[in-house]
């Protein structure tokens, strides 16, 4: 559905030129969610508006439902950017319009009947839950209303492609997780590929399949949430998803891990943090562990969560024995698709 290879793209700046984007290459499929996250400056909201050539690259391609869009004139390019609505962070209502006369603004633009209109806008009002407030004006709805009447007129065209631009970054973690509800359900219901530029990983946990993630004009890394979560490779990946699952241990964890007496009649202990997703998160791991190698384990951090409806866990735990054993239940762990990391507690205050 989007193919962007080769991005680049440079701003004039106070001290010479901006480089905003450095060679990114995306292909995001049809159908899906596709998440966009970063830091403030990475450069995702001059991502996502390339898409639709709001900013057209200073070197690359774009290409949305096989169309190269730099390649088109002015007019196809108009038609073109019909297949691709945009929600934005505030909102851009016309404060003397009303709920229907925003939505229906973008069609009275394209020279749509009055009758046609009506037709098209009623549903879409219903869709977002505001046919009772068609009436009203932006000052008498509230912040996630608007963002109703956002979304509702950013489907007017019948798009294609949905782009969200940080569209629940201004509103309160209720109304934020209403409105990705919203999305998912125009995903689902319509068949949008849906772009979503966001800096909070809960956004992307709650309803993105796959998701890149940006760092000064770049993407670091990319691949299903799932994946992402429980196996992060960067540094920015790792900062990102500790909001939604701690890296970092206590230091009073580390502390008491620290002065744990060595095992008895040459054994060993390792602090390890364990990932898995799945049905691997409502295994008896732990169990088998102490009954099949002999080995003292103590839970010392965790917690269980879910993905698009698919469970994943993160734990970290203290384990004691023989150092054969010990070797052998971390590798019986990583063949059975656990992610298994040994802390040296020395050094490391992350599992």
């Amino acid at each position: 559905m989007i193919d962007l290879r080769g991005i680049t793209q440079i701003y004039p700046g106070p001290q010479g030129p901006v480089q905003a984007l450095r060679g990114i290459d995306l292909h995001i499929l049809p159908g899906e969610v596709f998440g966009i996250i970063g830091r403030s400056g990475a450069g995702k909201s001059s991502l996502v508006r390339v898409i639709n050539l709001l900013n057209r690259p200073t070197q690359g391609q774009v290409i949305v439902a096989g169309h190269d869009l730099a390649q088109l004139n002015d007019a196809r390019l108009r038609a073109a950017r019909r297949d691709i609505g945009m929600v934005f962070q505030h909102f851009n209502l016309l404060s003397s319009r009303t709920v229907f006369d925003n939505v229906a603004l973008p069609l009275e633009l394209a020279g749509m009947a009055k009758n046609d209109i009506r037709q098209r806008v009623n549903p879409l009002l219903e869709l977002v839950g505001l046919t009772a407030l068609a009436d009203r004006y932006p000052v008498q709805i509230s912040g996630g209303q608007k963002q109703r009447v956002g979304i509702a007129r950013a489907l007017a065209s019948q798009p294609k492609v949905l782009l969200s631009d940080e569209a629940t970054s201004a509103l309160d973690p209720e109304t934020t997780g209403s409105i990705l509800a919203l999305l998912r359900q125009v995903n689902q219901e319509l068949g949008l590929t849906v772009v979503l530029i966001t800096h909070q990983m809960q956004v992307i946990k709650q309803i993105a399949d796959r998701v890149a993630v940006m760092d000064a004009g770049r993407i670091v890394e990319q691949g299903r949430v799932i994946d992402v979560f429980t196996a992060p490779q960067q540094p920015i990946t790792k900062r990102l998803i500790d909001e939604i699952v701690p890296q970092e241990l206590p230091a009073t964890v580390i502390d008491h891990v620290r002065q744990l007496q060595p095992p008895l009649h040459g054994g060993s202990g390792q602090l390890l943090r364990l990932s898995y997703a799945g049905e691997r998160a409502y295994q008896p791991i732990l169990s088998h562990l102490i009954r099949e190698y002999g080995l003292d384990l103590s839970i010392l951090h965790g917690q269980i969560d879910e993905i698009q409806g698919q469970a994943f866990g993160s734990l970290a735990i203290y384990v004691s024995g023989q150092s054969g054993p010990l070797q052998a239940a971390i590798a019986q762990l990583r063949s059975e698709g656990v992610r298994v990391e040994e802390v040296d507690t020395g050094s490391a205050q992350h599992v």
